[in-house]
């Protein structure tokens, strides 16, 4: 049984930092379908080839036996049946991720606390992005890269917010669901846990 939850060391998954990245892509743009067998889509834009593979490898080396790809009109379903997934996915639910609770279990934040720069690049690939912010001061304009992290969840942007916290980054709210980290040693530290989208 590849299920960690289901065997003796439920608190031991074989890939605890390709677990923490899928729930960060979970989280953001997942979901889990209850059904006769459970299926786990994570749907991920056309313009990044190797953040499907990424999700892809993810899914594989925390459960998955199968996993397809399922076009959609400028993205990719990634998805996997199995019965286990609710097992490693206990946030599911009806509804939709920010009109409900989405509350770690005891294992998962032992997990994200071990592994948070995984658990952010899965958030901030799948609800964030890098960016050049441009501004002008004073008549002269400057560029500084930046990352931003939107997400309608306060509990999903609360999660982010720790996992930032766990690593040291400082980051500051934009709006109420706009989070953003723009200091230079900020953005660097980031840089070295999530990296590009491609």
């Amino acid at each position: 049984m590849r299920c960690f939850r289901c065997r003796d060391d439920v608190d031991n998954p074989t890939s605890p930092g390709q677990y923490a990245y899928l729930l960060g892509l979970y989280l953001g743009d997942g979901h889990l379908v209850i059904a006769r067998v459970p299926v786990l889509r994570i749907f991920c834009a056309d313009a990044w080839p190797d953040l499907i593979t990424a999700c892809e490898n993810a899914m594989r080396k925390v459960l998955a036996t199968s996993v397809q790809r399922v076009q959609k009109q400028g993205c990719v379903a990634v998805q996997s049946y199995g019965k286990h997934w609710p097992c490693l996915f206990p946030q599911h639910g009806p509804g939709k991720k920010h009109e409900r609770p989405i509350v770690l279990a005891d294992w998962q934040r032992r997990i994200v606390e071990a592994r948070p720069g995984d658990f952010l690049r899965g958030l901030f690939h799948s609800d964030g992005c890098r960016v050049s912010n441009r501004v002008t001061v004073r008549g002269k304009q400057y560029a500084y890269p930046r990352y931003m992290f939107v997400n309608e969840s306060t509990d999903i942007m609360g999660l982010c917010q720790w996992g930032l916290d766990l690593l040291g980054i400082d980051w500051k709210m934009n709006r109420r669901n706009c989070l953003s980290v723009a200091r230079r040693e900020a953005v660097a530290a980031l840089d070295r846990h999530v990296g590009p989208k491609s």
